[in-house]
């Protein structure tokens, strides 16, 4: 007598014979689709963030060749391109160096300048926080007199400013206040000096009272 299992395989095997051939190939095609599609879709996820570093490297250094001859026509001279520095912060009160490159490091008139160039609609502006705080830790970095935006697509070379850093903070104003009154006090000083040498005092406003009678 046959087996439950055995029954179950034969009427399995008859079910797919009775499945027309032309289906079952359709089937098939649309399964090897679906696994090509989903390798695809894997490998250009992988190459997207690869291709587009590479085209922001090729756009940078399309940029950084047209801007040279804009730096030089107003007068700043190349020192170094791709320029390294490195600078340590404390974290927890442990060294942490960083290392960066800036695109151009110039000079004109005896005055150095750190430059980054930018191409494109938002990297040129300061309204772009990420080229505001790039540009500003240039600052931090370069031991420069000035930080230069370049965009290479106006065909324009800005010169930034920042303010300057003031580690006194809030106890600046108390502290000048404090040395405009040392002064005050030091020229009351002075002034009663000068003033005790020109009118001196009597002989009976020295004595005070020592020349009174204590006897009887």
């Amino acid at each position: 007598m046959d087996s439950p299992a055995a029954a179950a395989t034969v009427g399995a095997l008859v079910s797919l014979s009775s499945i027309p051939p032309e289906l079952l190939v359709a089937v098939c095609v649309a399964a090897l689709l679906l696994a090509l599609v989903q390798t695809a879709r894997l490998a250009f996820t992988r190459w997207l963030p690869r291709h587009r570093i590479a085209v922001a490297r090729a756009a940078g250094a399309d940029g950084e060749l047209r801007a040279e001859p804009l730096l030089r026509a107003q007068g700043y001279a190349v020192v170094a391109r791709q320029a390294p520095v490195s600078y340590e912060v404390a974290v927890d009160g442990e060294p942490f160096e960083i290392a960066l490159r800036a695109d151009f490091l110039l000079e004109r008139d005896g005055r150095r300048y750190v430059a980054e160039v930018k191409t494109g609609r938002l990297a040129p502006r300061l309204e772009t926080s990420a080229t505001r705080r790039q540009l500003l830790e240039y600052r931090v970095a370069f031991d420069v007199d000035g930080v230069l935006l370049v965009d290479v697509d106006a065909g324009r070379v800005h010169s930034l400013e920042f303010p300057p850093h003031s580690p006194g903070g809030a106890d600046e104003p108390r502290v000048g206040w404090l040395l405009w009154l040392a002064l005050g006090g030091a020229l009351g000083l002075g002034a009663s000096a000068v003033e005790g040498r020109l009118h001196p005092p009597h002989a009976g406003d020295i004595r005070g009272g020592s020349d009174v009678d204590g006897g009887p």
